[in-house]
């Protein structure tokens, strides 16, 4: 059924966002060579995955356990009790490297390169364009002095920064190379990952780096990942020669922590408040209006995007990403649609819902949402449609919805095996 696809209150948008509640379909995805398959595409698929989307252009696993026999929820137990293993391929590496590769990337970022992100250091960043929109949110690898890789959200950011330097300002070469990661989440991941490299991996702090070697094969390991639990990224070098060789060894070598192959949780990550580009935000939102003013940096030099920013920072915004607690039956399975957000006095349409699932830490169901000015404070309470339970209470919360310290994955993991 049609819905209004301008909402009063929020911003209007050059290119609308759908708010038309469809439905979900029954439709299959065609899988087709226009499409990359991942170097762990058909591990993946041996390993159970029944669902995917596409993301960067690559097919993206999103469900390995049926619904019959737990579903997502299943998935986010294995994660959060266990360990788990994610093919996140999809996280394409673009390669800065060159002279002036430290100064390029810090015009492209927000951040401060020179003094957030040493050698052997990952970062969170964002890249903006010039009104301030959000091209990408990324993890920033310094692999090298020269050298950096953005392991890149669902964006072009490879073409991006090629036309920034077309006309070659910064000595640097810019390419997509063949490095795949795969995740490893959970509280079991730090005896895994010593059983796969060592003691040393220990040593690894919040977000840094180290180069290795796994079953022979070269491989850098990051402690990051999209979960909010303790974890490890590896990235395979020469990944589509090597797939074979370090999947399997991962499998088996997991066994004694009953390892499991998942899809990457967007149940636990809703939960740690981690934003999903292309759901969450766009390159038409702005990071203030995303939770993210704290990656903005103005004291540091010339960058794309610093004017537009400042002066979106000075007018305000008219709209930010809230979280919500949702009534209803539980959520679990992704949301089709933007789910409207309306008034609970007037029934008007004020907003839409962007990510929601069921949370079974805290036992009910959690959302991000864009709200207006009206609508942002912490305890309004206002109505969502859902598909299934039609219009339901809820409630402006705070966000992160769990662990707003990050205390899980921040913590040391010096000492006995967890």
């Amino acid at each position: 059924m049609a819905q209004t696809l301008i909402i009063d209150g929020l911003k209007k948008r050059i290119l609308p966002i759908n708010l038309r509640q469809s439905g979900n379909s029954d439709a299959r995805m065609l899988i087709s060579t226009r499409v990359r398959k991942s170097p762990w595409w058909h591990l993946s698929k041996a390993a159970g995955c029944w669902a995917y989307t596409t993301y960067n252009h690559v097919y993206h696993p999103r469900a390995y356990v049926r619904p019959e026999d737990g579903g997502l929820m299943a998935e986010y137990k294995t994660l959060t009790e266990h360990v788990s293993m994610w093919d996140v391929a999809v996280e394409r590496q673009i390669q800065v490297k060159g002279p002036d590769a430290a100064d390029f990337v810090d015009y492209l970022i927000t951040r401060n390169v020179h003094t957030r992100v040493p050698t052997m250091q990952a970062r969170y960043v964002i890249l903006c364009n010039q009104y301030g929109g959000i091209i990408n949110d990324p993890v920033l690898l310094r692999v090298a002095d020269d050298e950096f890789w953005f392991s890149i959200s669902d964006s072009d950011l490879l073409l991006w920064a090629q036309g920034v330097n077309s006309t070659g300002r910064f000595n640097v070469d810019i390419h997509e190379i063949d490095v795949s990661p795969v995740q490893i989440q959970g509280p079991k991941s730090v005896p895994l990952m010593e059983k796969l490299f060592g003691s040393h991996i220990r040593d690894i702090p919040y977000y840094g780096l180290i180069h290795d070697t796994l079953n022979g094969h070269p491989v850098t390991v990051s402690r990051t990942g999209f979960s909010a639990e303790v974890g490890f990224e590896i990235y395979l070098h020469d990944a589509m020669l090597h797939a074979d060789d370090v999947w399997p060894h991962i499998l088996v070598q997991g066994e004694e922590f009953n390892l499991g192959v998942i899809a990457p949780s967007h149940v636990r990550r809703l939960e740690a408040g981690i934003l999903s580009y292309g759901q969450d935000m766009d390159i038409e939102n702005n990071p203030f209006e995303v939770r993210l003013g704290w990656q903005v940096d103005f004291d540091k030099g010339d960058y794309i995007g610093k004017d537009a920013l400042a002066r979106i920072k000075a007018e305000g915004v008219e709209q930010r990403l809230v979280g919500l607690r949702v009534g209803g039956e539980p959520i679990v399975w992704y949301n089709e649609d933007f789910y409207l957000v309306k008034d609970r006095d007037s029934s008007a349409d004020v907003g839409y819902v962007t990510s929601a699932f069921w949370s079974p830490s805290l036992e009910s169901n959690i959302a991000l949402a864009v709200m207006p000015s009206t609508h942002w404070r912490q305890g309004t309470q206002v109505n969502v449609q859902l598909p299934k339970d039609g219009i339901v209470d809820a409630e402006v919360v705070r966000v992160p919805f769990f662990d707003p310290t990050k205390d899980i994955p921040k913590k040391k993991l010096t000492g006995a095996a967890a």
